[in-house]
């Protein structure tokens, strides 16, 4: 197909083919109807090589098709970001991260290997050795460097259980300090934390186990179980510790069922137990059936008085971070998940040379503030992101303009590459895609 763009004389942008109402990020980009859409319809896991502990995959293969491919075999990924339709091809295009991120880092550097489709038609596999500037700047290239068509991801052994330990915390400095506390040490498989409002938030740390007290196994991925996030703020509301053993695909997908705690913005009533109990087996709703079905006034709607948006921030800066989230959004609860970020070349990495820990804080549901104006709004969280050296997570709305864009995202490695491939006839920029002159 792209070589059949070329004789035709390359008139216009690529992109891939996939309708924006089946991804999973809010944005529908209407960049679909103008550029030439090329059909790439891979979604199979290519190979599973036990000796390289690697496993072979294609660009939709989702987070719930390959745990369940993988944990039969007794593997599992180190990073399993948390909904099920959430797709390799997205993770590492965009970006992807889970609760085991301060061991392993985001989604793209547990991959060892891309395989990509350049603008001259070519294929090409890159990875740390061979290709390495392509391999450094695909993530969060977001397609405009070439179409992603395999990747190499490593694998790690599963085991049956997480034993998940439950801390309420109170007093913002002291949840900072238990979270960073938490996140640096090693031996937790799994770091979290829920904010429930300015002062208390529930810490939870993970271990991986095949043993499990009977007694205290909770499979908590059954349709009429309460949605995680309120079973978690029990533990707050009786200011106690606890300890359980979830089933660990159950774990790796404890938000899905709600949608973090979207769902409870959709069906008010969803959490109710004799609404679980008889069609809890519906939920949740697929995003992109509620983005196919939805018109234009509840769109707009969405827009104004809604917020999705994840911010990656550093740890130092997070009690500086959680007050600004809740002075200009006042939304909870908060997802807090650290990772650790590498100084690696490409779009995102730390200021210093260093490795660094960072924290990604999850903002979903309807602002509270008063005089709540998204546009502004958005752009004074952007600007206090900026200044912290952090990065906005490219599927949420980003009000940025192009400098400020630049500004937060280190564009030397991408806009070479982007010369260097003659990307600039065939994609557009990374932020003409996700900017939001970019949105229907």
């Amino acid at each position: 197909q792209v070589r059949e763009w070329k004789n035709e004389g390359s008139k216009r942008y690529m992109c891939t083919g996939r309708p924006g109402w089946l991804t999973v990020s809010l944005r529908v980009g209407k960049y679909k109807k103008t550029h030439k859409n090329i059909m790439i319809n891979l979604m199979d896991v290519l190979e599973v090589d036990s000796e390289r502990q690697v496993v072979r995959v294609e660009p939709l293969v989702t987070m719930g098709q390959l745990t369940a491919h993988l944990n039969p075999m007794g593997w599992t990924i180190p990073v399993v970001p948390e909904l099920d339709d959430l797709t390799v091809g997205g993770l590492i295009m965009g970006t992807g991260i889970e609760s085991s991120s301060h061991i392993y880092g985001l989604f793209q550097h547990t991959c060892v290997a891309y395989e990509l489709v350049l603008a001259d038609g070519s294929l090409v596999r890159c990875s740390p050795t061979e290709n390495s500037d392509l391999f450094y700047a695909v993530p969060w290239s977001c397609g405009t460097l070439g179409f992603l068509v395999a990747a190499e991801i490593k694998m790690i052994p599963a085991k049956k259980y997480i034993k998940l330990h439950y801390e309420p915390v109170r007093g913002l400095r002291k949840i900072c300090e238990r979270f960073a506390e938490e996140s640096k040490k090693k031996e937790n498989s799994f770091v979290e934390g829920l904010v429930y409002s300015l002062d208390e938030a529930v810490i939870m740390t993970g271990v991986l186990t095949d043993e499990a007290e009977p007694k205290k196994i909770n499979r908590i991925g059954n349709y009429y179980k309460p949605w995680f996030f309120k079973h978690v703020e029990k533990y707050l509301k009786a200011d106690r510790t606890g300890i359980e053993y979830i089933p660990s695909r159950h774990y790796y997908h404890r938000h899905t069922r709600s949608i973090f705690w979207e769902l409870q913005d959709i069906i008010p009533f969803g959490n109710n137990p004799i609404f679980r109990y008889l069609f809890g087996w519906m939920a949740p709703p697929k995003i992109s059936l509620l983005k196919l079905t939805q018109g234009e006034a509840i769109r707009k709607l969405y827009e104004q008085h809604h917020v999705v948006q994840d911010m990656l921030v550093p740890m130092k800066s997070l009690e500086k971070s959680i007050q600004t989230f809740h002075a200009g959004l006042n939304v909870y609860p908060l997802w807090l998940c650290p990772f650790i970020l590498p100084n690696n070349p490409g779009m995102v990495h730390p200021k210093g040379d260093e490795t660094e820990l960072y924290v990604d804080i999850g903002a979903y549901g309807e602002p509270k503030t008063k005089h709540f104006e998204a546009r502004a709004s958005m752009r004074q969280m952007e600007k206090f992101v900026r200044s912290v050296h952090g990065f906005q997570m490219l599927y949420a709305d980003c009000y940025m303009t192009r400098e400020e864009f630049w500004d937060m995202f280190d564009g030397s490695l991408y806009h070479k590459l982007r010369e260097q491939m003659n990307c600039k006839d065939a994609f557009p920029e990374v932020y003409d895609k996700i900017c939001k002159a970019a949105r229907h």
